[in-house]
């Protein structure tokens, strides 16, 4: 159905909602384009989106929803992979307010929270207190435990804490006819339930006249999620209808409040990592684990490593034993000597190529998150095609998991395709994404062929369509082909029972929709032409690109406290359109041209990146490798083209032309912006937030420094050329000259070209590719003769090292930009991998560190923090953006976010620093945040090295020194 066809009945819905009091309700083109898809393949376009308050506006969305005859789909956060979250009609986000972790109760280790309360908030709660929420899915950081009772989530240490369905004590629950169920299952004590008493002793009934059938067909491993669990409402199970609920994907009710279990936190962890020759090797000797009683044990493929190293840095992956597959162990104990036994007689029974123990917790972090983004990473095919989910957690007992991967990788070549398996292989789970052809003719027919013969091969096998997501739309259709008609009959009485009108989650396990029926990708058409930048990763096609948002929702996470940057206007507004996943689905519906219809210049486009920082933290933190800062450079660029732009186009955006002509009189410049009046014209008419202020001109540019000192200049070193840009050649000379003095120190000869040259970022931010291609093009010119002999490049900025590096190969798709783009270093890169350079010593030194976001994203801060801990320093390093962003902070309409932005890690840190601490922060743009909304200012790497030098042996090099004292 397209927007036009959906308005009408988008009206009456939200009047009746509003009649009924219902508080958000939105039925515009941008959010029903942002709730279009969740993590899975499917696209349904609803009617409205109602994000309820509390109970009693879900009973009135129900209710309406009734009255009108319109299907209701709860939604968490989204994460859902098999299409559990979408639907026509209403979507209810909980997320948004119903999402309060309400009561912890440390005595009797439970806790009363909302549906929308996120896992990683009431893991905080739990373990403030020494206990723990068992479940533990990948999507931890965002995923909802209404979204988690919806899909019986479990995750990596259900080994050690058991499904959801094990931690949920009680639910109240709403079921379709509107009827509220109370259940509840104490400790040790019977489980009850109150309300909706017809419906209750309904399912007693037909349970009682069903036990064999029930008995024999559910609960035979521990991984069997597909379908409905009736396996609780047995009377060897005391009808624990609660359960029962758990797993049903929202197709029977609403959970409006939950109270679960916790346990208490082991006090000591241990990791083992077993390394096999392929990944079925690792699936075959994944039982023998479970004999050591493990908390865990995953396995994971080679293909996904290498791809963590290819995007992020061969550092990003600490060393592995030998193998191509390995198991990934965790052993639990009281102490720590407990706990290292336990490995120790682990390593001892398992027969595998080689083996290592990790007892660093950082260290084990590193390799766990390599685990926890699996799906995103498994996002690329070894094909470089778009891998999908699909066929993404089927189970099977254990002890056949080997020989079913076997079988599995026989059924992959008969189809063509390929994927990287990983998953809870110490249960038999197994996670894939795979390379559909689903952008050819046939692909969906192709896509309904695999699936049906892989339910069969997992039907063969005992197995379980779904291991933890689901069945949701991918799965529900294939059902009848792991349980027989008589259990397939007993789904759709239970669900006449609690839902006779079939309101909720209509197509979804009973009376299910085709699995090969609205999907996303087979709608999408490519976009191939007229476009500004290169998209090589995706063959050129703008539609695969921004497809390559899988919807794992990672950017609706806070990130910041491991280092990670996306999403941070998401976190300033926590609306799904100000994530990157909301903005890539409103970009996927401009490609489709259904919801949105008005291509590059539709309004919801051009809403959903307003808040865009661009500041890249998404083409290094998302799994799938989205880079929303480009797209947004290519929508700028395609709607403006030839057209009148907005004024910070023309102030901000050609900044390095106006810093050149006020560079012929710095200082007149400078007195006329401090002449009252003058400077909150400029501001009004450049389209800046009056609140901000003008950055002075530098009396004197590094260019002409560099020019005046040139008979300083030390000879005969290593040939280095320093990248000159126009922040640091007209706002901020001394991180330049810092820069001279700090290479000439270490024994290398700086020089930079002899024009003017500039890498076109501000063109870029603002969306002028045309003319950001003839500038980058004139300075990629210039150096890549030193680039071909070998002579490596360094950037002072870091935004514009980046261009340098990434966005130049996009833009100009040249060779030499290649050659240039190899040969960038920052300082850090290049004297850090220099044997002969050593760091000044910064014992005693105290350092609050602001990675720039593109420094970061694009050449990665590690050098830096390892240069840092080499010389001595005491470093905390702080995730997110500073809220400038280059231009966004400084225009109109941008002053809040900013500033909440900045309110996130930077400011609440620069607060609590003391006046001797460092606040190091190589961006121009990061400095310029510290001085407008702090007391404090900022410094480059370049200048904190060059105020420990001494010229007395202690330069930086081990050698005598060669350059001239700083």
């Amino acid at each position: 159905m397209s927007s036009r066809e959906h308005a009408p009945r988008s009206r009456e819905i939200e009047s009746a909602l509003r009649r009924l009091g219902v508080g958000e309700v939105r039925t515009d083109s941008l959010t029903l384009g942002a709730y279009s898809s969740d993590a899975s393949l499917y696209r349904i376009l609803p009617s409205a989106v109602v994000m309820p308050r509390d109970a009693d506006e879900v009973a009135a969305t129900l209710h309406a929803c009734a009255e009108l005859g319109v299907p209701l789909t709860s939604r968490g956060a989204g994460t859902s992979v098999a299409g559990n979250a979408v639907g026509p009609g209403v979507v209810l986000d909980f997320s948004r307010h119903m999402n309060r972790v309400l009561d912890l109760d440390p005595e009797a280790r439970t806790a009363r929270v909302e549906p929308g309360a996120i896992h990683a908030d009431l893991q905080r709660r739990a373990t403030g207190v020494g206990l723990r929420f068992g479940p533990d899915p990948s999507t931890h950081t965002r995923c909802t435990i209404g979204g988690m009772i919806g899909n019986n989530a479990c995750g990596a240490r259900t080994l050690g804490y058991g499904r959801t369905s094990d931690s949920v004590v009680g639910l109240r629950f709403l079921t379709g006819t509107g009827e509220t169920l109370r259940t509840t299952a104490p400790s040790g004590g019977r489980p009850t339930t109150t309300g909706a008493k017809q419906a209750v002793e309904a399912l007693r009934r037909l349970t009682g006249d069903n036990l064999a059938v029930i008995r024999t067909s559910f609960a035979t491993f521990g991984r069997q999620v597909s379908g409905y669990a009736l396996e609780h409402l047995l009377p060897e199970n005391r009808f624990d209808l609660g359960r029962a609920l758990v797993g049903s994907e929202g197709t029977l009710g609403i959970v409006t409040e939950a109270t679960v279990g916790l346990v208490r936190d082991p006090a000591h962890r241990v990791m083992v990592v077993l390394g096999y020759p392929d990944i079925s090797s690792a699936g075959e000797a994944a039982p023998a684990v479970l004999g050591h009683r493990p908390t865990a044990c995953e396995g994971i493929d080679s293909r996904i490593v290498n791809v963590v190293r290819e995007r992020r840095g061969p550092g990003s992956v600490p060393p592995l034993p030998d193998g191509r597959a390995w198991l990934f162990v965790e052993l639990v104990g009281s102490t720590a000597e407990e706990a290292a036994s336990a490995a120790e007689r682990l390593r001892a029974d398992m027969d595998c190529l080689d083996h290592m123990i990790v007892t660093d917790p950082a260290r084990a972090g590193a390799l766990w998150r390599i685990r926890e983004d699996g799906a995103g990473l498994s996002g690329r095919a070894q094909s470089g095609k778009p891998a999908y989910a699909g066929w993404e957690d089927a189970a099977v007992p254990p002890a056949v998991l080997g020989a079913y991967l076997r079988d599995f990788d026989e059924l992959l070549l008969d189809f063509g395709l390929t994927g990287m398996p990983f998953g809870h292989f110490g249960e038999g789970c197994v996670h894939v994404r795979l390379d559909f052809p689903l952008d050819r003719p046939g692909g969906p027919a192709r896509f309904r062929e695999f699936l049906t013969a892989a339910a069969r091969l997992v039907a063969r096998y005992g197995g379980s369509l779904s291991g933890e997501h689901g069945d949701g739309r991918a799965r529900s259709e294939l059902l009848p082909l792991m349980y027989p008609p008589e259990v397939i009959g007993l789904f759709a009485q239970v669900k006449r029972i609690l839902d006779p009108a079939n309101l909720l989650n209509p197509g979804v396990l009973v009376d299910p929709d085709p699995v090969d029926a609205r999907l996303r990708v087979a709608q999408a058409p490519p976009l191939r032409t007229g476009l500004a930048l290169a998209y090589a990763h995706d063959g050129g096609d703008f539609g695969q690109a921004v497809h390559r948002c899988t919807g794992v929702g990672k950017c609706r996470a806070d990130n910041t406290a491991s280092g990670g940057v996306m999403c941070p206007s998401y976190l300033a507004t926590r609306e799904e359109k100000d994530s990157t996943r909301g903005r890539a689905r409103i970009l996927q519906e401009m490609v489709n041209g259904d919801a949105v219809t008005g291509g590059w210049r539709s309004p919801e486009v051009h809403e959903a990146l307003d808040l865009c920082l661009s500041c890249k933290g998404c083409a290094s933190d998302c799994p799938t490798g989205i880079d929303m800062a480009a797209y947004k450079a290519e929508v700028l660029h395609q709607s403006y083209r030839r057209r009148l732009r907005p004024a910070a186009h023309y102030s901000l955006g050609w900044l390095p032309r106006w810093a050149r002509l006020a560079g012929i009189a710095p200082r007149l410049v400078n007195r006329l912006i401090r002449v009252r009046g003058i400077a909150p014209l400029a501001l009004r008419l450049a389209g800046v937030d009056p609140r901000r202020s003008l950055p002075e001109f530098a009396p004197r540019t590094f260019r002409r420094w560099f020019a005046d000192t040139a008979d300083q200049r030390v000879q005969g070193g290593k040939p280095v050329v320093l990248f000159v840009d126009s922040f640091t050649d007209h706002f901020s000379p001394e991180a330049g000259r810092a820069t001279v003095l700090v290479l000439e120190a270490a024994g290398y000869s700086p020089t930079i070209t002899d024009q003017k040259v500039c890498c076109g970022l501000t063109w870029i931010s603002t969306g002028q590719l045309t003319a950001a291609r003839r500038i980058l093009g004139t300075a990629v010119d210039a150096l890549a003769g030193p680039a071909r002999q070998g002579v490596p490049i360094v950037g002072v900025e870091p935004s514009c090292t980046g261009v340098l590096r990434g966005d130049a190969v996009e833009l100009l798709a040249s060779g030499a930009a290649a050659e240039v783009a190899a040969a960038t270093r920052t300082l850090a890169e290049l004297l850090g991998a220099d044997p002969d350079w050593r760091p000044p010593r910064l014992e005693g030194v105290s350092v609050v560190a602001q990675p720039h976001c593109h420094h970061h994203a694009v050449m990665g801060w590690s050098p830096d923090a390892e240069l840092l801990q080499e010389a001595g320093a005491e470093i905390r390093r702080l995730g997110g953006c500073c809220g400038l962003a280059g231009n966004f902070g400084v225009e109109r309409g941008h002053y809040e976010v900013s500033l909440a932005v900045a309110g996130q890690q930077l400011l609440p840190a620069v607060e609590a620093a003391a006046p001797e601490t460092v606040i190091l922060a190589d961006g121009f743009s990061c400095r310029t945040q510290l001085s407008d909304l702090t007391d404090r200012k900022g410094v480059h790497l370049a200048q904190l090295l060059k105020e420990h030098l001494d010229g007395a042996g202690n330069t930086g090099r081990d050698r005598s020194p060669t350059g001239r004292k700083p």
